[in-house]
């Protein structure tokens, strides 16, 4: 016999959650509004933090392990619809066939428009992203076929021919210019032997892909097995309406089914 899907006792009743963001979305400045927005947003802290979500988005399934979702909440803030900045951290993500250390975003002022629907406003929004080594060689597979590169579990990146890899390989540091990436030579390596290069050795410029919804790369970097990378977008919004938020919360509130957010439309 199937056992019934298991909920988190202390958030069945969402009739009280859902009475307040009405109270917020409709009366913005008071008391009731701040403690509203306060109290949606401890729930859904307590309903996310520390477990294992799948959810179901309209291009894939995004799996990921929430490690950090906060905010420095003041009332008089809140009592207009502004909860600071807002900090969400993630581990061993998985989206469709791509996997992930680590991502961590900050919402910058984050507000809520008593619009109708309310809107939720960030501006801008920070973000970084750890991606495993082996996507750098992806990367030189589109960009640059002549060429496959890798991140050593030493941190140091390195390129090399890829129908001569044993040829040697050359060190490089990497900077971001736009929409290039710029790869300078360190230092060039054949079997044990290692040479540093001059200054003023040229770099290589990779072209980068564009990207979606208007995200613009900030800066990468190389670290022990993979490459970090930041990125802005200037500015994240999303529709609330009160029968969105009872159904995603309704579907947080209930353990191992997939949250099914294909119907929320994008973000823009």
């Amino acid at each position: 016999m199937t056992r019934p899907l298991r909920r988190f006792d202390p958030f069945r009743p969402l009739d009280m959650l859902t009475s307040l963001w009405s109270t917020a979305a409709v009366t913005p400045v008071s008391t009731g509004a701040a403690a509203a927005y306060r109290t949606l947003f401890m729930t859904v802290r307590r309903l996310v933090v520390g477990r294992r979500l799948t959810a179901r988005l309209n291009d894939g399934d995004l799996t990921l392990t929430i490690t950090e979702f906060d905010s420095r909440l003041d009332v008089r803030g809140l009592s207009v619809g502004q909860l600071n900045d807002v900090r969400l951290a993630a581990r061993d993500i998985h989206w469709n066939d791509s996997r992930f250390e680590r991502a961590a975003a900050v919402l910058h002022n984050v507000h809520m428009k008593p619009t109708a629907p309310p809107v939720l406003v960030a501006a801008p929004v920070e973000l970084t992203l750890e991606i495993p080594a082996p996507v750098l060689d992806e990367l030189f597979r589109w960009a640059a076929p002549r060429l496959a590169g890798e991140v050593g579990t030493d941190g140091i990146a390195r390129l090399r021919l890829a129908n001569r890899p044993l040829l040697g390989n050359i060190e490089v540091d990497a900077q971001l210019d736009g929409s290039t990436l710029w790869l300078k030579p360190r230092g060039l390596v054949i079997r044990r032997s290692r040479w540093q290069l001059p200054e003023r050795t040229p770099a290589y410029p990779v072209r980068l892909p564009e990207l979606p919804h208007g995200l613009m790369l900030t800066g990468i970097r190389f670290a022990p097995g993979v490459v970090c990378l930041t990125g802005t977008l200037t500015e994240w919004r999303m529709d609330i309406p009160r029968k969105r938020l009872e159904d995603i919360l309704n579907q947080l509130s209930v353990v191992g089914v997939p949250l099914n957010l294909t119907r929320i439309g994008r973000f823009f």
